[in-house]
């Protein structure tokens, strides 16, 4: 009867993705705030269509800004936290 060992064998595989590749996280903050972008300059035409009115537009206006540099800044965040950590690995090697 064959016995089976509980312990790993080999090297666990990599997590680090490949030099020049962008992590999945950066790319949907960064999709998310050109969303919010999109939507914030679709708020006058919201407005001429009578969907929105005064105050609401501007509210909706200013936090959807909001969210978007929230959103760039954690994309670029992620992406330079990212390739520090390929730069490490590379001069480690």
């Amino acid at each position: 009867m064959p016995t089976h060992s509980l312990q790993p064998t080999g090297d666990p595989p990599s997590t680090v993705l490949p030099t020049g590749s962008t992590p999945l996280s950066s790319k949907v903050a960064g999709a998310l705030a050109a969303l919010a972008c999109f939507v914030a300059c679709a708020v006058p035409l919201l407005i001429v269509a009578g969907i929105l009115t005064g105050a609401g537009a501007v509210l909706l206006q200013h936090t959807l800004f909001a969210a978007a540099v929230g959103l760039v800044v954690a994309a670029l965040t992620m992406w330079w936290l990212h390739h520090r950590r390929t730069r490490q690995t590379d001069q480690g090697r």
